[in-house]
């Protein structure tokens, strides 16, 4: 055997040698990451991660499946072990939860949530344990109360006397707590929350009672002081039911002006008061009906109501005859003794007498209806009124024109009538749902509305119309006067400017004849006649232009136009 020890010792030592250093160093890596592999999966494999919501399993399906739905709402991932534990994935989660679930009283009853923090050894004395019992309470509770979310910090002291023989020598078990609420939060306005902590602290601690209990915030106000909040409940709770009170005629004010505002202008009518009187108080009205039983239906295709109704129903009858006829028996005395009948009874014997007796008993059987409601709140009395105008009209002369007397529009005034405030009651009965059995009142009154300073703006801004009008008119007068006056100077300006240029056309043609006559008159003369350079360019002109007009008519034509034009 130590040979083969030996020999198999010489064999790793030769191959160790022939190796290199990189070889080595692998062969080592991979030793130390096998080594760990096996520390790091046998460590993994003996622990697991999740643990237990409460140490004792939940027995009843209800509040299990309640604190599972709770849960799914956090949407936190649980399991339940066979026996009914509830299992959460770290301890995080269980203190947070156990928190939740102890404000929301989800907690199921004969459940110890401090079972886990239970520390027993045999060194320990009776002292140590109930030491180390309130210390754990108190760090739980301590831990509960941060894990919420508007808590930043608690400081929880707790005060368990021991438990007395008698219960009028128990000093009581008291709580104190100081909580600092993080920034934003309203946990200190919030008086759920602070009764959520309350819960907490008082299922903690068992035989703990709320009264024992103070919270405070860092400043010293105490927050759980629900005794004294008695009164400012009972006004938060009036200031609802007033806001309620106010939020219903709100809506009926709402209703009338959209009822009165489809037929008459907004200015027209005034909701003077609504008084709405609700029943704040809950009371339970149980109702018992007797109706009659139909026994066939009302056919729809009648116009009459063929339906046959009856009151009850025959169930059971019972009967009774009893017929009896003759004297009977009369007692007598012993055998061989006169019996002690009295005379009277005496002349009646052998007499035949007769009875008679009939008995029935008839059950009937008919529709009953048993009706149960809780009321709260009920509108008991609704009061509802409303002044309307009447109509005020603009008085106009002959000439349409609208007539003004002292710098006001004439107007005349035409009430309501008596049939129109009938109509406008029954819109607004309508629209708050009027009940005469309940007492409501709805009263509509006709009252002329004081509109003097409205028409005194309207008279301000008719009049101030009427004289920009006229300025206007004025000025569109002025214009046209212009206008005229400039067409008429334009067109006077243009006859004087045609007939002075017809003039000078006609000296023209009387000096351009003469000359003509003039050469003519020489040439036939032989006389030679020298012409300036401005009568040689005129004449050329002159040739050349009728030359223009034989050969193009039209472009002259056009020439010509649009010289008249410009003229």
């Amino acid at each position: 055997m130590n040979d083969f020890l030996q020999k198999t010792v010489s064999q790793i030592k030769t191959v160790w040698g022939k190796w290199s250093v990189a070889q080595k160093a692998i062969f080592i890596g991979v030793i130390a990451a096998a080594i760990i592999g096996l520390v790091v999966l046998t460590s993994v494999s003996t622990s697991s991660p999740w643990v237990p919501l409460f140490s004792q399993p939940v027995t009843d399906q209800a509040s299990l499946d309640r604190i599972r739905s709770r849960l799914d709402q956090e949407n936190i991932n649980s399991t339940v072990t066979g026996e009914g534990v509830i299992m959460v994935p770290d301890a995080a989660t269980a203190r947070r939860m156990r928190a939740v679930l102890t404000r929301e009283d989800l907690v199921p009853s004969g459940t110890d949530p401090w079972s886990l923090f239970d520390i027993d050894r045999w060194t320990q004395t009776d002292f140590e344990r109930n030491v180390n019992l309130r210390r754990a309470i108190t760090r739980q509770l301590q831990d509960h109360i941060v894990s919420l979310e508007d808590v930043d910090a608690a400081s929880v002291i707790l005060e368990m006397p021991e438990r007395e023989l008698f219960a009028e020598d128990q000093t009581p078990f008291t709580a104190s707590v100081i909580i600092t609420p993080k920034p934003g939060s309203n946990i200190a306005e919030d008086r759920k929350k602070i009764e959520g902590i309350e819960k907490l602290i008082q299922f903690a601690v068992a035989g703990l009672a709320p009264e024992n209990i103070t919270i405070t915030d860092r400043s010293g106000r105490v927050l759980n002081d629900f005794v004294n909040l008695a009164d400012f409940d009972r006004l938060e709770l009036t200031r609802r039911e007033l806001e309620l009170v106010r939020n219903r005629e709100r809506q009926f004010r709402t209703e009338i002006q959209r009822a009165l505002s489809t037929i008459y202008t907004p200015s027209r009518f005034v909701v003077t008061n609504i008084n709405v009187d609700m029943d704040m108080g809950k009371r339970t009205e149980e109702t018992e009906e007797f109706f009659p039983i139909e026994i066939r239906p009302n056919n729809p295709r009648t116009p009459f109501d063929d339906s046959e109704r009856i009151m009850s129903v025959t169930r059971s009858v019972r009967s009774f005859d009893e017929h009896y006829e003759g004297t009977g028996f009369n007692p007598e005395g012993p055998p061989g003794q006169e019996g002690q009948m009295p005379p009277g009874y005496k002349d009646l014997e052998g007499l035949v007498g007769r009875y008679n007796r009939t008995e029935q008993q008839v059950n009937n059987e008919i529709n009953r209806r048993f009706i149960q409601e809780e009321k709260s709140p009920e509108v008991r009395r609704i009061t509802v009124s409303v002044a309307l105008d009447g109509i005020w009209r603009k008085v106009y002369d002959d000439r349409g024109q609208v007539q003004i007397e002292n710098n006001q529009v004439v107007r005349e005034y035409t009430p309501v009538s008596s049939e129109e405030l009938a109509h406008a009651r029954e819109l607004i009965e309508a629209a708050v749902g009027y009940n005469r059995d309940r007492g409501d009142v709805v009263t509509v009154q006709h009252i002329q509305f004081d509109r003097t300073s409205q028409f005194a703006e309207e008279d301000q801004e008719f009049l101030r119309r009427q004289q920009v009008q006229q300025i206007v008119l004025y000025v569109l007068i002025g214009i046209a006067i212009l206008l005229v006056s400039f067409i008429a100077f334009r067109l006077i300006s243009r006859e004087i400017e045609r007939r002075r240029r017809l003039r000078e056309e006609e000296l023209a043609r009387q000096h351009q004849a003469m000359r003509e006559a003039a050469l003519r008159s020489a040439e036939e003369e032989g006389t030679e006649v020298e012409m300036s350079v401005e009568e040689r360019a005129r004449l050329e002109l002159q040739e050349h232009a009728i030359n223009m007009a034989r050969e193009h008519p039209e472009d002259v034509a056009q020439l010509i136009r649009t010289w008249l034009m410009e003229e």
